[in-house]
């Protein structure tokens, strides 16, 4: 996110073969992306392997944006922002299956990605006690082209759609965007498990991501420019690598469903930078909970 932070791929464990879903723009959904219990992506294939690229650094824990310059500001803004979107997923948890984290497991892994960034308790309770008043909200996926040609997706939450497209729509347009059915077609759901990767070799990762009975695993930042790995699975097998990864003493950062793209573009500097400055502005826009883009940005 001018000197960028890429993602580096450690290594294409098994191959898959997943169906691509098409989705019309935007989509309504029940419950886009249950938060605990897994995580999304695509076909992932030994030859060419693909770089797993994600923008939110609530999710994931990983910000691959964190470097470029126009959109590094003070670490207190980042992590307001940060905390913010920790209370829309909150809500989404407690839209979804109450406000009792020991009945509600996305509610209890959404709290346990609040304490591990030193989430203030009093902000915690006082975000579970405004979703339960809430006025009730729905929850899209919209589609759009960016600069240069990239694809994003944003998860929004929002009890008026038309205004939230309307204002989406001409901040995409003001910043060389625009709405694009289809976009979703180039992204996968996959499950992503998420650890400090300090002090683990690259040898060593591959060897946790065999014995969990992860697909892959690869080496990021997160938004405090430390790095963390990801270990990415099947969506019905996030709690099982989470659990073994526990098992063998792993401290998890995250756990859930993301949306990984089947193919990267690459931007060259100028078409970066005004991308860049369009997803941060999308990540600062209230209604929208996170975005995903299929930018290749290189070491």
């Amino acid at each position: 996110m001018a000197g960028a932070v890429g993602l580096w791929t450690l290594r294409t464990l098994r191959p898959r073969n997943l169906a691509a879903t098409s989705a019309r723009f935007p989509v309504q959904v029940e419950s886009v992306l249950p938060l605990a219990s897994c995580l999304p992506c695509t076909p992932w294939r030994t030859s060419p392997v693909r770089a797993l690229h994600l923008c939110s650094a609530v999710c994931a824990g990983h910000n691959k944006w964190s470097k470029v310059k126009h959109i590094k500001g003070p670490k207190d803004d980042a992590r307001g922002r940060m905390f913010m979107k920790f209370g829309m997923m909150i809500k989404l948890a407690v839209k979804e299956g109450g406000s009792n984290p020991d009945m509600n497991v996305n509610l209890a892994q959404v709290l346990d990605q609040c304490r591990s960034k030193n989430m203030p308790k009093a902000s915690i309770e006082a975000a579970i006690k405004n979703a339960e008043k809430a006025k009730p909200m729905s929850q899209y996926i919209f589609e759009a082209r960016g600069p240069g040609g990239c694809l994003l997706l944003m998860e929004v939450l929002t009890d008026n759609h038309s205004r939230s497209l309307q204002e989406i729509k001409r901040l995409l347009i003001r910043n060389g965007g625009m709405l694009s059915d289809g976009a979703r077609n180039n992204f996968n759901k996959r499950g992503l498990v998420v650890v400090p990767g300090k002090n683990i070799s690259t040898e060593r990762a591959l060897e946790l991501a065999i014995e969990v009975g992860a697909e892959d695993v690869q080496e990021a930042e997160d938004e405090e420019e430390q790095p963390i790995l990801q270990f990415i699975c099947d969506l019905t097998d996030v709690r099982k690598v989470r659990a073994s990864l526990e098992e063998l003493g792993m401290q998890i950062t995250s756990a859930g469903l993301e949306f990984v793209p089947r193919t990267l573009l690459s931007l060259n500097q100028d078409q970066l930078d005004v991308a860049s400055r369009l997803i941060e502005l999308l990540h600062d826009f209230p209604d929208i909970v996170r975005v995903w883009d299929n930018i290749q940005v290189d070491s």
